[in-house]
């Protein structure tokens, strides 16, 4: 209440006070800095040079699809280096020890993006990747592979906050949504042709040369994107050393540790072969740590609570989780359907993923090209897109058989690809809209950690749900041929060995084309009743933004933002 009992409806929810964190938490008694975001002063010079712009974008663009890269192209050479490390039983921590290093860092990214600033944060990531890279490269037991891609994945998870952190602040809201396609055309890119080229690659080069071949690559791009990133337009009058005393002295440790061991154990238990709960209620411990201690504790948190107890924030990212959950599910067992149910060669299977990876590219790119042209709310792009993507999760279900025509089960997967490609935009462009600008550089890096959670969820549910269907379905053919007891270790190899179904003749294919067809179309179902879930999380995000005007917007930013990170200069209107 204002002294005369009286509050404009115009005045902003979030009041004026001494610094960033001071307003979204209450704690900093700190000289009010300017904002991290807020926008400076154009004139006709402010704008960035077309050729400075393409060179932001191209350089970033090659450290998403590197960053990609590293993702699939496990795929394709696992098979060589786990015989020359001697470790063929522990192929799948090949991925999961890079994601989860990925997963754990992302949102600690926005503060230390505040802190240090995206250019400086991004050239000192790439370092540290480019060292992963040498360190995986030149292995020669499990323990120092592993380290390696924990390293590359440490390195690697400033790209994507940075990425779309440039995209709201270096371009219009009319070229926004654009932007943020071709982002998502980068990480399409990156899946689709890491498997690709490495596979290509591998007999020629061997395994290590994949991996060190991509540091040039890295520190070449880096180096680019240093010089073009704006600087911040501030002033300061401290040293270097005073200055990177003060910087050091802003992180909350304690916070990062509790946030990362939470995000650690977490995708630990889900990504064993067996979930365990031990990992879960020590990740929840940490957790339920991390919020006591940025609310009670920190002066600078590393995620403010008030970002954290926002509905739209949580709910967004609790249904990009799921659909995303869902998506995978289509990513990891496409292969395993022309495999099984249409006899497709094993070089050929991964060639299914083309037309949903091509869809989904094209779906961010032309939803944010011809409709996120604005800053506001996308509630009914939003609640639009997660109904089709059920729909066609429902429909992929539908065609799994055997006798499906192949061009509609791949044009289906073209569509499934297109929606979630322009699902995902809708929702990144309806939180920010959610969120007051000063908080976008905490909300980007979260909204990213829920989308790299995803990838460790889906492997889990529906891995787990397909292996367990597919069992239960063999089980129960081959019990009511009267036939099972003979038959348990056919049922052994064709839950763990895809490829089997091809070599079997007679009841044997029979039972097997059955048992891959039920448990195929489950997960499939499984994922539209999952997206009808999460349609309704969606909605509950709501579509009103905070109460912040235009004219007070930069009063507001200067409350709640870090320190100027970057200079508001657009590279395009």
């Amino acid at each position: 209440m204002t002294p005369n009992g009286a509050r404009s409806e115009r005045t902003p929810l979030l009041s004026s006070s001494p610094n960033t964190f001071a307003v979204l938490n209450r704690h900093t008694t700190e000289p009010r800095d300017v904002s991290p975001l807020s926008r400076t002063d154009k004139g006709p010079d402010d704008k960035l040079s077309t050729t400075r712009g393409a060179l932001i974008c191209l350089s970033v663009w090659v450290l998403i699809f590197i960053l990609t890269n590293n993702v699939s192209l496990i795929t394709t050479i696992q098979s060589p280096i786990a015989s020359d490390l001697e470790v063929s039983n522990a192929v799948s921590w090949f991925t999961s020890a890079y994601l989860i290093a990925i997963t754990s860092i992302t949102p600690v990214a926005g503060r230390l993006c505040a802190i240090f600033t995206p250019r400086i944060y991004l050239l000192v990531s790439i370092i540290v990747q480019t060292c992963g890279l040498f360190v995986t490269s030149q292995a020669k037991s499990l323990p120092w592979f592993l380290a390696g891609r924990v390293i590359t994945g440490i390195g690697s998870a400033s790209v994507t906050p940075v990425a779309f952190l440039l995209v709201t602040e270096l371009t219009s809201q009319r070229r926004r949504g654009l932007f943020f396609g071709c982002i998502n055309t980068g990480y399409t890119a990156g899946v689709a042709c890491g498997a690709i080229i490495a596979g290509a690659l591998e007999p020629l080069v061997g395994w290590r040369a994949i991996f060190w071949l991509q540091i040039p690559f890295a520190l070449v791009a880096v180096t680019v994107a240093f010089f073009s990133i704006p600087k911040p337009k501030q002033a300061s009058a401290s040293t270097a050393p005073e200055a990177l005393a003060k910087k050091l002295s802003q992180i909350d440790y304690f916070g990062v540790f509790s946030i990362v061991a939470a995000v650690v154990l977490l995708l630990y238990s889900l990504s064993s072969p067996r979930i365990q709960m031990t990992p879960i209620l020590l990740s929840v411990a940490s957790f339920i740590l991390f919020i006591f201690v940025e609310s009670s504790w920190a002066t600078h948190p590393i995620v403010p609570v008030s970002v954290l107890r926002s509905r739209g924030n949580i709910l967004t990212g609790l249904a990009t989780v799921g659909v995303m959950t869902a998506r995978w599910g289509v990513l990891f067992y496409t292969p395993t359907y022309v495999l099984t149910l249409r006899g497709w060669p094993q070089s050929h299977a991964g060639l299914t993923l083309i037309p949903t990876n091509l869809g989904f590219g094209m779906g961010g790119l032309l939803a944010g090209w011809l409709h996120i042209r604005r800053a506001g709310s996308f509630y009914v792009s939003c609640i639009a897109t997660f109904g089709l993507f059920a729909l066609s999760m429902f429909a992929v279900s539908w065609i799994s058989t055997p006798s499906s025509n192949i061009y509609l089960y791949l044009t289906v997967l073209f569509v499934n690809g297109f929606i979630v490609g322009s699902l995902l935009n809708y929702s990144l462009a309806h939180v920010l809209h959610l969120n007051t600008p000063s908080t976008h550089i905490i909300v980007i890096p979260l909204n990213a950690m829920f989308r790299s959670l995803s990838g460790s969820f889906g492997s889990s549910v529906s891995g787990g749900l397909f292996l367990r269907t597919l069992q239960k379905a063999l089980t129960r053919g081959f019990q009511d041929r009267g036939i099972f007891e003979v038959k348990e270790r056919l049922i052994r190899q064709l839950v763990g060995t895809p490829i089997v179904v091809q070599q079997l003749t007679g009841v044997d294919k029979e039972v097997a084309l059955f048992g891959y067809e039920q448990a195929l179309k489950t997960i499939y179902m499984a994922g539209g009743v999952l997206a009808i879930f999460m349609l309704l999380v969606q909605a509950g995000t709501g579509w009103t933004a905070p109460e912040v005007v235009k004219d007070e917007e930069d009063a507001v930013d200067g409350s709640e933002g870090i320190e100027r990170t970057i200079s508001r200069e657009p590279v395009a209107s």
